[in-house]
């Protein structure tokens, strides 16, 4: 009786750890930071700003959004992502000119994809804060670059983060996580993420 409850128990949890939402979140490194100077030693480390995510979350820094690729969007949702938003520089500010809207474009045909295959356009969320190419420039001349407002940036921050959690709250879980749960530990091996890809378009 006593090995019945703990298979049982056991079963519970990993039905439990199933069905906990799994989000995923590329961000471009170069949004919603102060301008700096460029420099030829090499690239910085990536200033974040605080998002405040209330669930757990998979962040993927990328150098310009545009350099996402369809495949690898599609892979984090074939391992079994519940959501995945792509945060990218708005406007002209963007460091690659052309990575937001490129990006965008993207973004659109994966949702196109998505809808096809029946896990809905609605999983993939795409979103925009200040960029900082024309601050860096600024700085690299030696002048003044203009700061972010700390109260815009901050309400631009909940509203990404408000948007998750309601996606989250309507969708179902992604059914190929449930799939992948079934299958047998090590029968099958996947490449990782790689965002090194030439900015170029789909």
């Amino acid at each position: 009786m006593s090995n019945e409850r703990e298979i049982a128990a056991e079963t519970l949890s990993q039905d439990v750890e199933v069905q906990k939402p799994t989000v995923s979140v590329f961000v471009c490194a170069n949004c919603a930071r102060p301008g700096k100077s460029t420099t030829s030693s090499g690239r910085s480390k990536p200033s974040m700003p605080e998002f405040g995510w209330p669930v757990p979350v998979q962040l993927v820094t990328v150098p310009c959004a545009g350099r996402i690729q369809p495949e690898h969007i599609l892979k984090v949702f074939e391992s079994g992502a519940d959501l995945v938003t792509v945060i990218a520089c708005e406007g002209e500010n963007c460091h690659y000119i052309e990575g937001s809207k490129r990006c965008s474009r993207r973004v659109e045909f994966i949702r196109s994809i998505l809808e096809e295959i029946g896990l809905g356009e609605d999983r993939l969320l795409l979103f925009f804060l200040p960029g900082s190419a024309a601050e860096d420039m600024l700085v690299s001349v030696g002048k003044k670059a203009v700061a972010i407002n700390p109260e815009s940036l901050k309400q631009k921050i909940d509203s990404i983060r408000e948007q998750i959690v309601k996606a989250l709250e309507i969708l179902p879980p992604n059914p190929l996580r449930l799939m992948n749960a079934e299958e047998v530990p090590g029968s099958d091996s996947r490449e990782g993420t790689d965002t090194t890809d030439d900015n170029t378009d789909k």
